[in-house]
C-alpha cells in the first residue's frame, strides 16, 4: 500500500489509504430448481458490507508523543484459529483515530461471522513501510475487541462500539484492562441491492418429449474465476409449450460481477426425476441481453459442441426474446433489519416412540454423559446460534408432540416447559434445559402429527401481525419419522403462508421422508382441502442423517433460503422498511 501512515489532523492519507479491502463472496440465487442448482453448487444470498474503524481513549504508549495506531482485521473459525483479513493505514500521533482504509466483507445470514480487531501502536522505524510488512511482534498492542457481523448488522445504525481489552502484567497474575473503545460502522453496498428485472421468452422450441411438447424453463448461470458455471437464478416451468413466454425474473448484479460478465442461459426440458433435457443455450452479458431488447432482436440458442478438436457448436431454430429489461433498486434484507425488524426463533421436538428409548445409547433422544449433542440438541444448537442475534429478547416458544405427559393421554404440541400456561423458554440454552428436563417427565408415543405445532406457530405469528409488530417468525420442526396427518398439515400450512413464518422441517434417523419433499412444495404449491393454494412457499426441508459429523453445511443450506423468504413476504405485503 506504499507508505502506511496517515496524518489524521491534516487529511493526508497514504498511498493507498482510501482504498478498501474486499473479501471474496460466495455465490446467491432467488428461487431455483434445487435439484438442479444444489448439485452444481448455489449458495444463499448475500450482502457486501463495508466496515469503517474508528477509536476513542487509546492507551498511550509513546513518552515524547500520542500512540500511532494501526488496527488489524481477523477472522475467527470455530476452533479459535485466526485468518488475517487487513490492515488500516497508521493514524499519527492520535488516540482517538478514524480510519481511512475500509474493509469490504461478504455479509451471510446462514453462518456466524466471527470478527477479531486488534489495535497496535506502530514504532515510528515502521511509518514508511507497506502495513502489510511489518511485523505484529515488534509493535506495542494497544488492545483488543471481537464481535460477529451479525451484532453489527442487526443494530439500528449498524454501528457497534467495543471496549478494546488488553492484558497488564505484573507481579501477580495477569489481569486485563479496558483501553479504549473501538467503534465499528457497517455500510450495504448499493450493489447489493441493484437489480435488473428480466422477462425473458423463446420461440420453436424442439421437442424433447416423444408423445407431448417440452415443459421448458431458463436457468441463467455465471461463471467464477475458476471456470465454474454457479446458477443464480431460473424460470417456472411452462408445460407443453415450444413457444413459451415466462414471468419476470430478478438478477442481482453483484451476484454477476458486472454488467459486462458473462452469462450461461440454459434452456432445459422439465423432468420429474430431476434428469433435465437441455434443449439449447446462449452465452451473453447482461449488457448483451439490454441490447438485445432495446434494438428488438433476438439470439440463437444452440448446442455445445461435442469434445474434439473439429467441433463446433451446432445452432439452431430456436430463439431467445428480451421483452422487458429493467434496472432498479431493491430494499435487502438489511435494510430491515436496520428499520427495526426482528426474526423470532420457535423450536418443536419430535417425541414419538420411534426415536428409541431415551435412556439407552441407541437412542436418538439418548443424552451422552460425556457431553457430547444429540441430533436434536445439534440441530437447535447450529440454528439457534444463528438465529438468536436477530430475536432481541431471546424468548422463544417451545413445544414437544408425540409424547403423552406423566397421567395424561398423548398431546400433539405440548409445551417443552412444563408450564399449562405458558410456552416460551429464555434463550437457547432455555430450549436445551427444557428439551432434557421434558424427557423424563413424558413417555414417548405417537403417532407423527404436524398440525397442532404449526397451527400454535401461526396463532402466534398472527397475534404478532395484529399488534402491529416487527417480527417474522422462524419455526424448527425436528422429526425422526414420516408424518401421518399429511393433508392436515398441507391445510395448515397453506393457511401459515399468508402469515409472517416460515418453517425448517430437519428430519433425523434414517426414515423415508419423502412426503417432506411435497411439503417442501418446490415443483407446485400446496393446496388446502377448501381447494385454495399457498400464496408462496414457506417449508424447507433436509435430512440430517449425518448430524453428528459436525459439519453444518446441510444446516446452513437451509437457513440460507430465509432470507429470500422473509423478502418474498414483504413485497408480497407490499411493506416497506420504514423507521
Amino acid at each position: 500500500m506504499g507508505n502506511c501512515c496517515s496524518d489524521e489532523s491534516g487529511g493526508h492519507s497514504a498511498a493507498g489509504g482510501t482504498g478498501a479491502y474486499v473479501a471474496n463472496p460466495n455465490n446467491g440465487h432467488n428461487e431455483a430448481v434445487d435439484a438442479l442448482l444444489k448439485s452444481r453448487g448455489y449458495d444463499g444470498l448475500y450482502s457486501h458490507v463495508e466496515l469503517s474503524l474508528s477509536a476513542t481513549s487509546l492507551h498511550d504508549r509513546d513518552v515524547l508523543s500520542k500512540s500511532d495506531p494501526m488496527v488489524v482485521i481477523y477472522s475467527k473459525g470455530r476452533d479459535g484459529s485466526l485468518q488475517e483479513l487487513a490492515r488500516t493505514e497508521v493514524i499519527l500521533n492520535s488516540l482517538n483515530p478514524k480510519w481511512i482504509t475500509k474493509y469490504t466483507i461478504a455479509y451471510h445470514f446462514e453462518t456466524v461471522q466471527n470478527l477479531v480487531f486488534r489495535v497496535y501502536d506502530v514504532d515510528t522505524h515502521f511509518h514508511n513501510q507497506d502495513v502489510k510488512m511489518i511485523k505484529l511482534e515488534e509493535q506495542h498492542f494497544l488492545g483488543e475487541a471481537s464481535c460477529t457481523l451479525s451484532e453489527i448488522v442487526t443494530k439500528s445504525n449498524k454501528s457497534l462500539t467495543l471496549d478494546l481489552i488488553r492484558e497488564e502484567q505484573s507481579s501477580g497474575p495477569a489481569q486485563t484492562q479496558t483501553s479504549g473503545k473501538l467503534t465499528v460502522c457497517a455500510e450495504e453496498s448499493v450493489a447489493s441491492k441493484t437489480t435488473v428485472e428480466l422477462k425473458l421468452r423463446c420461440s420453436e422450441l424442439v421437442s424433447k418429449d416423444l408423445f407431448s411438447k417440452s415443459d421448458p424453463f431458463l436457468v441463467i448461470s455465471k461463471f467464477t474465476e475458476s471456470g465454474m458455471v454457479v446458477p443464480i437464478c431460473k424460470t417456472e416451468v411452462i408445460k407443453d409449450d415450444h413457444n413459451p413466454n415466462w414471468k419476470p425474473v430478478s438478477v442481482n448484479i453483484q451476484q454477476v460481477g458486472s454488467k459486462d460478465s458473462p452469462l450461461t442461459i440454459e434452456c432445459y426440458d422439465f423432468n420429474t426425476n430431476g434428469k433435465h433435457d437441455l434443449i439449447g443455450k446462449v452465452q451473453k452479458s447482461l449488457a448483451d441481453l439490454e441490447m438485445l431488447h432495446s434494438t428488438g432482436s433476438s439470439a440463437n440458442l444452440f448446442i455445445p459442441a461435442t469434445v474434439g478438436p473439429n467441433s463446433q457448436n451446432k445452432v439452431l431454430k430456436s430463439q431467445l426474446f428480451v421483452d422487458i429489461f429493467f434496472e432498479k433498486t431493491q430494499h435487502t434484507f438489511l435494510d430491515y433489519l436496520a428499520c427495526g425488524y426482528e426474526l423470532n426463533f420457535m423450536v418443536a421436538i419430535d417425541f414419538t416412540a420411534s426415536n428409541g428409548n431415551p435412556r439407552l445409547p441407541d437412542s436418538l433422544h439418548y443424552i451422552d454423559p460425556s457431553g457430547r449433542p444429540n441430533a436434536y440438541q445439534k440441530a437447535i444448537l447450529e440454528v439457534g446460534e444463528v438465529l438468536h442475534f436477530y430475536d432481541k429478547d431471546q424468548h422463544y416458544p417451545a413445544w414437544g408432540f408425540g409424547a403423552r405427559p406423566i397421567d395424561g393421554p398423548v398431546s400433539h404440541c405440548f409445551n417443552l416447559n412444563g408450564s399449562s400456561d405458558y410456552c416460551e423458554v429464555q434463550g437457547i440454552q432455555g430450549i436445551m434445559t427444557a428439551y432434557m428436563s421434558a424427557l423424563f417427565n413424558v413417555s414417548l408415543a405417537g403417532p407423527t402429527i404436524f398440525g397442532p405445532v404449526i397451527t400454535s406457530a401461526a396463532d402466534i405469528a398472527n397475534k404478532s401481525l395484529m399488534k402491529g409488530e416487527r417480527k417474522y417468525f422462524i419455526l424448527l420442526i425436528i422429526t425422526d419419522g414420516v408424518i401421518t396427518d399429511l393433508q392436515e398439515t398441507m391445510d395448515a400450512l397453506v393457511h401459515a403462508a399468508d402469515l409472517p413464518l416460515s418453517i425448517l422441517i430437519v428430519g433425523v434417523g434414517g426414515a423415508d421422508y419423502k412426503e417432506m419433499e411435497i411439503l417442501d412444495a418446490d415443483k407446485e404449491r400446496l393446496e388446502s382441502t377448501r381447494g385454495h393454494v399457498a400464496v408462496r412457499d414457506i417449508v424447507q426441508f433436509v435430512p440430517f442423517r449425518d448430524v453428528q459429523s459436525g459439519d453444518a453445511s446441510v444446516l446452513q443450506s437451509l437457513l440460507a433460503e430465509l432470507p429470500s423468504q422473509f423478502l418474498e413476504y414483504m413485497r408480497l405485503k407490499r411493506i416497506q422498511p420504514t423507521l
